[in-house]
């Protein structure tokens, strides 16, 4: 039996992450449940880009990049990620995108190993990550090979270079146990990247408790940093040393206001950078961050599980022509649920014109992300009412929801 709406009231009284909500923006009417995939505005972000632009920029001009720390900021940024995703503060930093970042540590990290022909990838990974490692293997003269996910393991072998693999699948949330991935590919010799763009402040993530060496992870799904946020790169303390970024930019030369022809890379973490950091977003993605102030993973998680499990209750018990796709198993998952339906694009523009915002995915799921920051389990309730409604009077029919824009 389904929970009521006295019950799901209930639990949102009880919940300890409740106050957080009012941390961010969220408008009235709408239940959002795409935080997966853009995350919603946290109050805080709206007064300090007003700062930045207003006072930094406009009043401070260039002086501002050391009297307001704007030079500090991708190393001070990526200190402040490090405890979300179980790193030191110097193994993280904020640059450019996640698909930058990542043909960044391909490059380099391949270099370490240069009789060892082959990238190993999971196939149905997400597209961009397999479009970098396309280009990113021809550069470093690597082999792509794409397996599917229960054939990964056994393609792991002497001439394994490196294994790409993103930690939460993007589509149905699978998750890998990365302990035991990462073990597995150092057994053979080989290095493992992870893409967290799906894991970072959602799922619990211990990157050195795992022996994770590489990672990349986005800054504007459950980071909540904005649009094309900066994103964020994670090399172990270890192996610092031993890599040179193939983007050679001058933030990430040892004394990059020297001016000199020769490149020396900066000690650590710093060398991954290369152009001028992008001040705005950086500040828009310390206030999505400092949000979770208070709200530790392991809390975040709990109430994750519990989303998840009121959410896949209630569609079966109301909205039975959708299958959960996504598994059942915590352990297994991510923090978000998909369903697949012949028509699931449809419905989910029928949802989002009746105010519920998840998103879609070909060529039949629709995904719908768990929040835990400011999603209530009451939204979870009337999201599944309306999707009922929905279902059951076929307005998703209507041909104005079989028209698709540019961003599904």
């Amino acid at each position: 039996m389904s929970p009521s709406l006295d019950e799901v009231r209930a639990m949102d009284a009880a919940d300890p992450l409740r106050a957080c909500r009012e941390r961010f923006f969220l408008p009235e009417g709408v239940i959002y449940l795409d935080g997966n995939s853009l995350g919603v505005l946290p109050m805080a972000t709206m007064g300090r880009q007003r700062e930045v632009v207003e006072s930094e920029w406009g009043e401070e001009l260039i002086r501002s990049w050391n009297s307001r720390g704007w030079i500090e900021a991708p190393q001070r940024v990526g200190a402040k990620i490090a405890p979300l995703i179980g790193a030191k503060a110097n193994e993280v930093i904020v640059a450019d995108s996640t698909s930058v970042n990542l043909f960044k540590l391909i490059v380099a990290a391949a270099a370490l190993a240069p009789d060892r022909p082959v990238l190993l990838s999971e196939a149905g990974n997400f597209h961009t990550d397999l479009h970098i490692a396309s280009g990113a293997a021809e550069l470093a003269r690597l082999r792509l090979d794409i397996a599917p996910r229960g054939e990964i393991e056994a393609r792991l072998g002497a001439d394994t270079n490196l294994l790409l693999l993103t930690h939460v699948h993007f589509k149905a949330g699978f998750r890998f146990d990365m302990a035991e991935m990462t073990a597995r590919a150092r057994a053979v010799g080989a290095r493992v990247i992870w893409d967290l763009s799906h894991s970072a402040g959602a799922v619990p993530l211990d990157l050195n408790g795992s022996g994770a060496e590489l990672a990349v992870g986005c800054g504007y799904k459950y980071l909540n940093g904005g649009p094309g946020a900066p994103s964020f790169l994670y090399v172990a303390e270890s192996l610092q040393e031993r890599l040179m970024s193939p983007l050679r930019g001058w933030m990430g030369h040892a004394a990059p206001f020297a001016f000199t022809d020769d490149y020396r890379p900066a000690p650590g973490i710093a060398r991954f950078l290369a152009g001028t950091p992008p001040i705005l977003g950086l500040a828009a993605l310390e206030c999505g961050v400092e949000a979770f102030a208070g709200a530790p993973v392991d809390r975040l998680w709990a109430k994750s599980i519990r989303l998840f499990d009121l959410f896949a209750a209630l569609v079966e018990a109301h909205c039975p022509a959708l299958t959960c796709i996504s598994p059942r198993e915590p352990e297994r998952r991510g923090s978000h649920i998909s369903f697949a339906h012949p028509h699931a694009f449809e419905i989910c523009q029928a949802l989002i014109a009746d105010g519920v915002i998840g998103d879609f995915r070909a060529p039949d799921v629709i995904r719908f992300g768990l929040t835990p920051l400011y999603l209530g389990f009451e939204d979870i309730w009337e999201a599944v009412q309306r999707m009922r409604s929905i279902l059951d009077s076929g307005r998703w029919r209507e041909p104005r929801f079989a028209v698709r824009g540019k961003v599904t």
